[in-house]
């Protein structure tokens, strides 16, 4: 009997043990993770009972909480909603649903986070109503109302999206239609729901953030990561030669391939791949990407930050893609000049750039910088991080050289800058049938010598002319107002 009991007695306490050690784990560290999980409704509830903190981008409110009259006690007001929608998205207790940065930092809004612990027990000990904290984004107001102007002015759908490439800092998401945060944040179920119905009815749909969530074929923007493979290699230079052809059809395929001005790549019977890069031509780029083979290409853009499924800066990001399996000649030569199987979100193209600009190491990319209890106490800061060397210090050095003549006499002309030194690339990339509009790109950075700024720009549907607009005409000056912005300061 006795053994029994000692054997009941064991099992008892290892369950203890165990359960102990579970709640544990859950409890502290995962409570984190928990929380922020969209799927988990009841944090977002709980965050309805507190005065919400702000959302702040230089020193401004630009999402408040104001007190109400009804059942949830308190509104989301939004200030310049349709500039910061992509950013900020909104909450509703009615709709029981929040997006953006609502969502994604909903526990340090709603003064839940671990690192508000202390601040809550405070407001408990002292009798305080409850009050989330603030968070501060890296976005520049100015860079912001640069960018988001200049593609409303013009009418655009389409994204921009700049980095600061030595930290990762973003400072202008901008994703085009916007759309007024407020009438979906409004406490009347009946209006809200009207409105969202409505919003997410338009094409193009505003409610989608074009900057992080939307792909597109990157067009002649690829060819950066094409011609970092080469030069990786320590196969290719700069000066490297390839067939100078008017056209040419990629082994295992009848399907001629062209560069843009239907001509060659520039005079004479051979093309260097600076020259390449310059006047951005499909074909002997083309060639390049059958010689490398896709597995180094892929390989090169997985470093760049292809395939990678887990980004968060903290929106969720979609995953810009290079097939992971062995592309045939004909399908690796598409993918030469981003066309094909590969597609990009505007911040992996943005990423790219601000890579090059940073001497080939790639930061991670981030929206917030800290976040500040009501005490004005600093409870989070987020410390830039390197995600990785893309490419040697030498290889982004000779591509920046490249991007640098392609803006000062080649085919991103539209990007130069009075007394600065800019480095660009142009993409003009197909998008469905051979009578779609293209879709047109450009990115790059300046200073070219001593980089503050990377943008990526995109422009769906030809920017209103079919085919006849170009990376150069419609995207370059958008970014080039952009860069300005960021230097004027």
């Amino acid at each position: 009997m006795t053994k029994e009991i000692r054997r009941l007695s064991i099992i008892v306490a290892f369950m203890f043990v165990a359960l102990f050690a579970s709640t544990s784990v859950i409890q502290v560290f995962q409570q984190d993770t928990l929380a922020s999980d969209q799927n988990n409704r009841r944090t977002l509830y709980d965050s309805y009972e507190v005065q919400r903190g702000p959302i702040i981008a230089g020193g401004e409110q630009i999402a408040r909480s104001q007190s109400t009259d009804d059942l949830y006690a308190y509104q989301r007001i939004y200030e310049d909603p349709a500039m910061w929608s992509g950013i900020t998205g909104y909450l509703n207790p009615v709709l029981g649903s929040a997006t953006g940065i609502e969502q994604a930092a909903n526990q340090e809004l709603s003064g839940f986070s671990s690192s508000a612990f202390l601040s809550r027990i405070e407001q408990v000990l002292t009798g305080k109503e409850p009050t989330g904290s603030s968070v501060e984004l890296t976005v520049d107001p100015d860079v912001q109302a640069a960018a988001y102007n200049a593609m409303v002015d013009a009418g655009y759908t389409g994204a921009v999206v700049a980095i600061k490439p030595d930290t990762g800092e973003i400072l202008a998401m901008v994703t085009t239609p916007g759309y007024d945060t407020n009438s979906i944040a409004v406490h009347d179920s009946d209006a809200a729901n009207a409105a969202y119905d409505d919003l997410n009815a338009q094409d193009p749909n505003p409610l989608i953030n074009n900057a992080t969530s939307s792909v597109y074929p990157p067009g002649s923007t690829f060819k950066l990561v094409v011609a970092s493979a080469a030069l990786e290699s320590g196969d290719y230079t700069a000066d490297s030669t390839f067939d100078n052809l008017q056209s040419y059809t990629p082994p295992g395929t009848s399907h001629e391939i062209t560069n843009a001005t239907q001509t060659t790549c520039g005079s004479g019977d051979q093309v260097t791949l600076a020259t390449a890069i310059k006047l951005s031509c499909n074909v002997p780029m083309a060639e390049l990407a059958v010689e490398l083979g896709s597995d180094a290409i892929l390989a090169q853009a997985e470093k760049y930050g292809y395939n990678a499924d887990d980004l968060e800066i903290p929106l969720s990001v979609a995953t810009s893609s290079y097939p992971s399996d062995s592309l045939s000649d004909d399908q690796a030569a598409l993918t030469g000049f981003g066309q094909g199987q590969v597609t990009a979100t505007p911040l992996e193209v943005a990423m790219t750039a601000a890579t090059i600009a940073n001497d080939g190491v790639e930061m991670k990319p981030y929206l917030i910088d800290q976040v500040v209890g009501d005490d004005l106490s600093v409870q989070e800061s987020t410390t830039p991080s390197e995600l990785g060397q893309a490419v040697s210090s030498d290889t982004a050095e000779t591509v920046t050289e490249m991007m640098m003549s392609s803006v000062n006499d080649g085919a991103a002309t539209n990007a130069r800058i009075d007394g600065v030194d800019v480095a660009g690339k142009t993409g003009t990339a197909e998008q469905g049938g051979d009578d779609d509009p293209y879709t047109l790109w450009f990115a790059g950075f300046a200073p070219a010598d001593d980089p503050e700024v990377a943008v990526a720009v995109v422009v769906e549907n030809g920017g209103g002319q079919g085919r006849n607009g170009s990376g150069n005409t419609i995207a370059a000056p958008i970014a080039k107002t952009v860069m300005e912005a960021v230097l004027a300061q």
